[in-house]
């Protein structure tokens, strides 16, 4: 079932990549995104985690933190996503619990609909490797406030469907 804005952000407890505990209660009092992707060597995937990392220093200036969650083990994670040092935690899901947890859904449709964004994220260098998981998972973003109440909850409409950049600026700048 979808979440809606203005829900309580589910509570969870993870390990992350790194090996660090990771839930929502750590990030109270902040302003925060948690992210959902497909699986690690996703073309699409990496072109949208590169797009974050070129702005992630402008948003921890302004106190805005990132969660990512991919439906791949860790072990593909630090093969393809981590290769280089990241600034935000990565959690591992191939059970997918938290994308039940949160709504996240595949479409098949919608996968045919994002290839186009796989495709550009090739371009960029992004190849393709293991493919793990469910194929047809379509990225969900959700905004969270400081109080832990989702501000938005964006579900994408194609695999390569991510919240603008743009709606991530202009939640920063609000007020509480």
């Amino acid at each position: 079932m979808r979440l809606i804005t203005g829900e309580t952000a589910p509570t969870f407890s993870v390990i992350d990549i790194c090996g660090i505990e990771q839930s929502p209660e750590k990030y109270n009092g902040q302003k925060w995104m948690l992210s959902f992707f497909r699986y690690a060597s996703c073309p699409a995937c990496n072109l949208r985690i590169h797009e974050l990392v070129q702005v992630y220093d402008k948003f921890q200036a302004q106190g805005f933190l990132i969660l990512a969650v991919f439906e791949s083990p860790k072990e593909s994670i630090l093969e393809y996503v981590a290769k280089d040092e990241l600034p935000f935690p990565i959690i591992p899901d191939p059970s997918r619990k938290l994308y039940k947890q949160f709504g996240v859904e595949s479409s098949w449709f919608g996968y045919l609909k994002g290839v186009h964004v796989a495709m550009m994220g090739m371009l960029k260098g992004f190849l393709p490797g293991k493919m793990e998981g469910d194929l047809a998972m379509i990225p969900a973003d959700f905004l969270i406030n400081e109080n832990g109440t989702i501000h938005t909850a964006y579900y994408g409409k194609n695999i390569g469907d991510h919240l603008p950049l743009k709606r991530i600026y202009q939640f920063m700048d609000q007020g509480e």
